[in-house]
């Protein structure tokens, strides 16, 4: 075969060995200071950049104003510098735990490059992922960018031994978290793993207290522990308020309440999440009967 003509079979298999096995990750990729979002895949060991994180901004995350001084404080002396906490977000469904990480990261940055200072980057570690925390920490170890791993919705079932992989990561050490990282992780349970999960494991250890210690340590190793509670009526409707002025709806207010509880009473809850998509519905009719 003549030499131009094997050139491009042998682009096109080269091309294929690489994606079914790209190289490693380079911490480089965390000098782009114009990029701050991530998502860690674990599978092939690569850092892919997030253009666009989706977050919803903070002046629109209301009756939560303890739970936002709270990240927020801990999140600017990270930025600055500073010893700070790992955080642990948890509580009811909707009520924005993942909102409020995206967005105080959101700000903190703003105000960073407002000062001159460089960034934070987030890192969003997907929970089946959790077993190559080691992998990721090699190389951030050799970044001087500060770094949050965002673990989302994090649970943990029956026979998962891949909270051990996070417990050393909050425990710190030689093989630990280096000092340019921390972590901030949500989830619906309070100690992350199910009652059932705690009380058989205690039920078949020698030793039951032993058992359940080390089960529910794991969230003990969070400096901050933040919750979330469910929605009051006014509470999901000061959230409403702050949805619609933002997309400056066209109701009047007392229209606005009456759609938006008759909203819940359907969805049988009321929270951030269930106030999102019900002005999303909401904005869609308003313009529809616009036209």
């Amino acid at each position: 075969m003549p030499t131009t003509a094997l050139l491009p079979l042998l682009t096109r298999i080269a091309e294929s060995l690489e994606r079914m096995a790209p190289p490693p990750a380079d911490p480089a990729i965390l000098d782009d200071l114009t990029q701050d979002t991530f998502l860690w895949q674990g599978s092939n060991g690569h850092l892919l950049p997030i253009p666009q994180m989706q977050a919803v901004p903070l002046e629109l995350l209301k009756g939560i104003d303890r739970q936002i001084r709270q990240v927020m404080g801990n999140t600017r002396f990270f930025a600055h510098g500073l010893t700070a906490n790992n955080v642990m977000l948890w509580g009811a469904r909707g009520m924005g735990k993942s909102s409020l990480v995206k967005a105080c990261l959101l700000a903190v940055n703003e105000e960073q490059r407002r000062n001159g200072q460089p960034p934070l980057a987030l890192i969003e570690i997907p929970r089946d992922d959790l077993s190559t925390l080691p992998q990721l920490l090699a190389l951030l170890r050799r970044s001087t960018r500060r770094v949050i791993l965002f673990c989302d919705d994090l649970s943990f079932e029956t026979q998962d031994a891949d909270y051990k992989s996070l417990k050393s990561v909050l425990d710190g050490g030689i093989a630990g978290r280096p000092d340019n990282v921390l972590v901030y992780a949500t989830s619906n349970r309070r100690h992350l793993m199910p009652q059932n999960m705690i009380e058989n494991e205690a039920g078949d250890a020698i030793n039951p207290g032993e058992a359940i210690e080390e089960k529910v340590s794991l969230s003990d190793r969070f400096g901050l522990w933040i919750g979330l509670y469910g929605a009051s009526q006014p509470h999901y409707l000061s959230i409403i308020d702050a949805y619609a002025a933002d997309r400056k709806l066209p109701i009047a207010k007392d229209e606005l309440h009456r759609r938006a509880l008759q909203w819940s009473i359907q969805r049988g809850s009321r929270s951030g999440r269930v106030a999102a998509q019900f002005i999303t519905a909401l904005s869609a009719e308003l313009a529809e009967e616009a036209r």
